[in-house]
């Protein structure tokens, strides 16, 4: 990581640290290969696209991001959550009211994940590099694109569990 602080700055070495740590979540939930791979490909191609400098360059790169990376999140913390035994995972034979909770909680968790990705975009423009672009409308868009990307996960959650009792 001091190469990379020296190469491409501090800021853009400490949110590359931060993505190398979150990629060990998955394996340390023991997360189907398929939700490890996803999530830390989405976290690895948000954070490169910004130290790019592509989401200037690419208008839609930032509502994508937000989109799939908030919706993987969303379904690891969810499993997360269903891994301390605090919700269940539907099963084969689960009921509606099992799949709509897990449509719920994913899709608020994801909600709250989206915030807390705002609050970081805004403290980073605020205390550590004006250049990253924050406003209202970006704002407002972000969110929306993470609870959608969250709301789908849920549902791709209830598609997999009804599919493969063995999950999570």
């Amino acid at each position: 990581m001091l190469v990379a602080a020296l190469w491409i700055g501090p800021v853009a070495a400490a949110l590359l640290t931060l993505v190398l740590a979150g990629t060990f979540v998955p394996r340390w939930l023991e997360a189907p290969a398929w939700l490890d791979v996803s999530y830390g490909v989405a976290l690895l191609c948000a954070a490169w696209a910004g130290v790019l400098g592509l989401y200037e360059q690419v208008g839609w790169l930032d509502l994508a991001v937000h989109l799939a990376a908030t919706g993987l999140a969303a379904l690891v913390a969810q499993l997360a959550i269903v891994r301390a035994r605090l919700v269940s995972w539907p099963t084969v034979g689960g009921t509606r009211r099992d799949r709509v909770g897990m449509v719920l909680v994913t899709t608020t968790v994801g909600a709250a994940l989206a915030v807390a990705w705002e609050i970081a975009e805004w403290s980073g423009h605020r205390f550590l590099d004006p250049t990253i672009h924050v406003g209202y409308d970006d704002t407002i868009s972000d969110l929306a694109a993470g609870v959608t990307g969250s709301f789908l996960a849920g549902l791709l959650a209830v598609v997999v569990a009804r599919r493969d009792e063995r999950l999570p």
